[in-house]
């Protein structure tokens, strides 16, 4: 049978040790590695593997050893409990041999999960889970987790209380960063809330999401956006000592420039318009970005981007001008039009 939606993400939670297989496909690996761990950690509990109830075989294996799966299938643990036998990267050459097993399947035998890449409707694997009686194929698309998922990545970390504006930012979140990414922000977000019984804000959601590699750069650019000219000699240095050039730093401020020109020229205003940004915008950054709108105005934001492109463009020159000066004398001018 074919599972989709919620009703998948309810069945991979809680998978029926009573159905004799699981077929879980998808384009993105690391997303069916997940969906294929949790399922197997509901099937068998965290100790399974330990008390050696979960069998890996993986496909190329199996193809040498064509009995490997059913003797799994029907082998006795030593430990009691559910057994699983895994069977990893499989692809539509083991369909054949994948349905004699389930043909033999009885239950209390080790229940059957195969994960696979991409399969069109025409695929022999997709079409033998799809039309068993007890057996599920459940394909794994790109979408980001959503809300009930997260509540249930929370509550595993041991996050009860969460205030809508972390839900929001945690949702944001879940969009711009791979689901293995964010499950490990969830799992720090668990450690830095133990034994504190607050409600989990947006501000310690910032704190614990994934920082850029160029933080460096993000505090230059938000010195130049709010006129802190002074900070801008001991930054630049900074960044000079850690190899980033100049041209870097050009393209983010490009980047970030371009970011609140969007965000002021939007119908709805600033605030709706930062919201509609793609990455979105979450926590105190969201706050930051909202105050630099005020400050400059579109019309000044534009002027800074005019900067911004013919420095670009004499970076990328035959120009001999130390890059570094062009780039330095570019954002003491942004720096001052932010002052005025």
């Amino acid at each position: 049978m074919k599972l989709s939606g919620p009703e998948a993400r309810r069945y991979i939670a809680r998978p029926d040790p009573a159905r004799a297989g699981l077929l879980l496909y998808g384009a993105d690996a690391m997303r069916v590695a997940l969906k294929r761990q949790q399922a197997i950690a509901a099937l068998i509990g965290p100790e399974g593997e330990a008390e050696m109830r979960l069998t890996r075989i993986p496909a190329a294996d199996l193809r040498k050893d064509g009995a490997a799966l059913l003797d799994a299938v029907k082998a006795q643990g030593f430990f009691p409990g559910a057994r699983v036998a895994f069977v990893e990267d499989a692809g539509d050459g083991l369909a054949k041999l994948i349905e004699t097993t389930l043909s033999e399947w009885r239950e209390g035998d080790a229940a059957i999960v195969v994960t696979a890449g991409q399969l069109n409707a025409r695929s022999a694997l997709r079409k033998l889970f799809e039309a068993h009686k007890s057996a599920y194929a459940i394909g794994i698309y790109d979408d980001p987790p959503g809300r009930d998922e997260i509540e249930a990545e929370l509550k595993k970390a041991g996050l009860a209380r969460i205030d809508d504006a972390a839900m929001t930012d945690l949702l944001a979140l879940a969009r711009m960063i791979d689901p293995g990414d964010f499950r490990q922000t969830v799992e720090k977000i668990g450690l830095y809330k133990f034994g504190d019984a607050t409600p989990l804000t947006a501000e310690e959601v910032a704190l614990s999401a994934p920082r850029s590699t160029e933080a460096g750069v993000d505090e230059v650019i938000d010195a130049v956006a709010e006129g802190r000219q002074a900070e801008l000699g001991p930054l630049l240095s900074r960044l000079e000592g850690q190899g980033v050039a100049p041209v870097t730093l050009c393209i983010f401020a490009l980047r970030h420039f371009r970011a609140l020109h969007a965000a002021a020229s939007d119908p709805g205003g600033s605030a709706a318009g930062l919201q509609r940004l793609r990455p979105p915008v979450f926590g105190p950054r969201r706050d930051r970005m909202l105050r630099q709108l005020r400050q400059w105005g579109t019309r000044k934001v534009e002027t800074a981007l005019a900067i911004l492109i013919e420095t670009d463009l004499a970076l990328r020159s035959s120009s001999r001008a130390p890059a570094r000066a062009v780039m330095e004398r570019s954002l003491i001018r942004l720096a001052m039009l932010a002052q005025r």
